[in-house]
Order: structure tokens, then sequence, then C-alpha cells
């Protein structure tokens, strides 16, 4: 029976009560398992809560990390909360150190230190690595990822006046460095394999919007090619051209960190299935954030979703139906991006339907709305926050909505929910 097919009741799968008093053990002590010690809590969990997380630092949200934390005077970090509201909490951290292996049958989760946690219940919040090239590392140049508080702190001493930053990769990462860089005085080249940005994320027109407002800032984009070697501080390209550089910044994207879930014979391909409550094909192991795999209501294709807001919205639903609150995580799929003066944020399915432009595509505030028979599908918005505010809903509550309605810039779109 497929995962999302079976109803949750409120037991357990083995016929038992779920109850507050269970020890609970997280794995992964990022924004997704923070969330979740959060979530447990507050849905009124009485139980242990242990956080295991790889990294010697409190738990931290990561979009600050292309941003905040590259341009700030002293390279400032917020925490999720401070190590005393932790304890005050009654969430144990163990920071620093890796989950060496599971034992689903004991319900054991034993560190690499050695010590063993006992666990009634399991949540895997491991999430992913950013994608290595280790052909460009043999060479003089520095290359560098953005995945972690230290890659951030690393790569934030290169970004000077006069500095060359070579970024490979024209996605969401790429081009908010590339932006940061700009912004501390430092060149930027954007190296993308396909033959425009955000290929898979974007319409045409935001892709566009995105190219011309870099380039004004004095960006330059390479198209179609790829980082064939590095030599003496020069990239040699594949059609033959060389850049110099200080710093080579890769983002091309992620790979999950799935050896612990393919340890317990819970890894897909790409990820660890769950159903919309967020359990495992395991007895009374979950799993929440970016290392899982989510079934499409509309396509059932089985997808994995980087963002922000799901790695906070399904861990907090997963913590509530661990805490004996079922809750199911429907949420659109939603991620935004500041660059320079640009907010821009993208709901829902974009290839689906009839693109409708809302505002003047030309200008620097615009929408684009994805209607297939008169049903919002997804949306972009383009320094238009309060038209995103009302098309999230529309997306996840599927009503009929007029065409001239959205493409009429002046019409409330919260009134279409009314």
């Amino acid at each position: 029976m497929p995962l999302e097919a079976e109803a949750f009741s409120g037991e357990s799968r083995d016929g038992g009560l779920a109850t507050d008093s269970d020890r609970i053990v997280i794995v992964g002590a990022g924004q997704a398992g923070a969330r979740a010690a959060e979530a447990l809590r507050t849905a009124g969990h009485k139980g242990a809560i242990t956080l295991v997380g790889d990294e010697p630092h409190l738990p931290y949200e990561r979009p600050q990390l292309s941003k905040e934390v590259l341009l700030a005077p002293k390279g400032e970090v917020a925490f999720v909360k401070t190590a005393e509201a932790w304890h005050d909490l009654g969430v144990e951290l163990c920071s620093g150190v890796r989950v060496a292996e599971c034992d689903v049958e004991r319900r054991t989760a034993t560190l690499e230190s050695g010590r063993t946690l006992i666990y009634d219940k399991l949540l895997l919040a491991t999430g992913t690595s950013a994608r290595r090239l280790p052909a460009l590392e043999t060479g003089q140049v520095p290359v560098r990822y953005l995945r972690t508080i230290d890659d951030a702190m690393a790569l934030r001493t290169h970004l000077a006046p006069g500095a060359a930053v070579v970024l490979v990769g024209g996605g969401v990462i790429g081009l908010e460095v590339a932006a940061a860089a700009v912004a501390a005085g430092a060149s930027a080249t954007v190296i993308e394999a396909g033959h425009s940005l955000l290929v898979r994320a974007l319409p045409t027109v935001a892709s566009d919007f995105l190219l011309r407002r870099h380039r004004v800032a004095g960006v330059e984009f390479r198209f179609g090619v790829t980082v064939s070697s590095v030599e003496d501080g020069v990239l040699l390209l594949s059609d033959g051209a060389r850049i110099s550089a200080s710093v080579v910044v890769v983002g091309v994207g992620a790979d999950p960190h799935a050896g612990l879930a393919a340890q317990m014979g819970l890894a897909g391909e790409g990820g660890i299935e769950v159903d919309p409550f967020g359990r495992t094909s395991a007895e009374g192991v979950f799993a929440a954030g970016d290392i899982t795999l989510q079934r499409c209501p509309r396509t059932s294709r089985w997808r994995r979703v980087e963002t922000w807001a799901n790695a906070q919205n399904q861990a907090i639903a997963v913590a509530r139906t661990m805490a004996g609150v079922p809750t199911a995580y429907t949420d659109p799929t939603w991620f935004w991006s500041d660059q320079y003066d640009v907010n821009l944020q993208v709901v829902g399915e974009l290839g689906v339907g009839d693109l409708v432009a809302r505002g003047d595509v030309g200008a620097d505030r615009f929408t684009l709305v994805a209607l297939d028979e008169g049903i919002v599908r997804g949306a972009v918005t383009v320094n238009r926050r309060p038209d995103m505010a009302a098309l999230r809903k529309l997306v996840a509550s599927g009503v009929r909505v007029d065409r001239a309605n959205i493409e009429n810039p002046s019409f409330d779109l919260r009134k279409a929910l009314a």
C-alpha cells in the first residue's frame, strides 16, 4: 500500500497508542530538526527530546548564509535559540557529533562517540550537502561551497574590493552570492551550463528580468559552458575561453545525506519516501525537511523539496503527528530570493496551463500566474509581496478565479478567496 494512501489514526502502526511521554530522538539539528523540537513541545509532548547535529554550532536557519552572513560587518549569525533556551525547553542538544547507526528493531541510535540513545520515535532530518566538483579542487584557486556557517565564514574573506569571484552555477545560491560579491566591491562572473538562469524554477520572462538586473549591477555571464580545469589562477572553459579568478564558488545543487537512511533500509532514489504525516516505511521512524521525498498530489511523482518553508512547515506538521496530533503536510512549494533591490517569490507549479501576466513585465514589479482552467497552479512575483500572500492561499485552495481579475493589477487577489 502506498505510504500516502493510509490514513493516520493517532495510533502507532503496531497498534499502540501514541503517548506524550515517548522518548524522541531527532537526527539533524538544522532548521527542520530544530523547528520539530520546538513544535513537539508546543503540541504538548512531555517526554525526552534529544536533538543530534554534526555541526558544532547551535541550530540555525540557512537562508542568511548567502545574504546577511556574507555582508554583515562581523558575519553575525542568528541562531534559532540560545543554549539556555534549548535547556529551558527541555531539549538535550548533542552538537558536533554524528549518528553512526540506528537499529530499527531495538530502537536505538548510536553516536560516533559511542553513546547509545534509546527512542520510541525517531525523526530523520539529516538534510543535504552541497554537490561538489572535485576536479576544480585540485588547482591553485580556492574553491568554496555554501551550505554551513563555516562555509559562509570562509567565503566572506574572499569578498573584497578587487577580488574576482567566479560562480559555477546560475541557481539561487550562485545569484545571491554574485549580488553579495558586487555589494562587497568584487567582480562577479557566473558560469552556467544551461542557456538561461533558473530554467527549472522560472519562466523565461522572470529569468530574463533577473539576468538584466544582474548585468546592470556589473555581473558577467557565460552560458552553455562548463569549467574544464583550473591552472595558475585561471579557469579554462569548455569553449576554450579563459577566466581569471580569485575564488570559485560552486552552486550546482545538493545531495541528500542518505547514508543513515540507507543503512536502515529507508533510502529511496534521492531521499526518504514519506507520507503526508512524515511517516517512513519503518515503524516509529519519521522524516522531515530536505531529505524527504514527497509525492506530488497532482502528478503522483516523488520529489525532494529544498526550501526554507518546506524545512520549517513540514517539520512542524510531522512533529505534531509524532506528539499525537495527526497533521498532514499539504503546503504547496514556496520559496523566495532577495537579490539587490529585488524580492522574487515562487509558489506551486509554473509549467501548467497558461502563464498570465499581472503588471508590466518590462518593469521591476510584476506577477506571473500559471492559470489552468481557472485554477491557480503556481505563480512568480517580482517585488509584489501582497500578491504572493494571496496567491499562496489560492494555490493551496484550488478555487477557480476569473482570468480578468488575475490580469488586473489593481484587483485585490484576496477577494478571490472570499
